[in-house]
């Protein structure tokens, strides 16, 4: 069995997890495993204002679950990395079960 991590590394391992701690921080990562989109898209899926979906979004760039690029106007976020959409899957089939 592998070793247990340091613990700088136990606490960034919580600190990714916070970020699926929140039903709507999991709908938005959801909404963005299947295609980039940009806050007024995100808020009407989610059925909140795009208020507090600016802030929920930006918890996710901080958490690193999430990135942005900047498209005329409009900023696009996507998932940061297929490990975020591995972690969703994972999350899906374990509650599944």
């Amino acid at each position: 069995m592998q070793s247990v991590p340091e613990k700088e590394i136990l606490e960034q391992i919580a600190e990714l997890f916070k970020g699926f701690a929140d039903p709507t921080r999991v709908h938005i990562l959801s909404l963005l495993a299947r295609s980039e989109l940009c806050v007024t898209d995100i808020a009407e899926a989610v059925e909140l204002s795009q208020s507090a979906i600016s802030h929920q979004l930006r918890m996710l760039k901080q958490m690193h679950l999430i990135k942005y690029r900047r498209e005329g106007k409009n900023i696009l976020y996507s998932l940061a990395d297929d490990h975020v959409k591995t972690i969703l899957e994972m999350g899906l089939e374990h509650v599944l079960e």
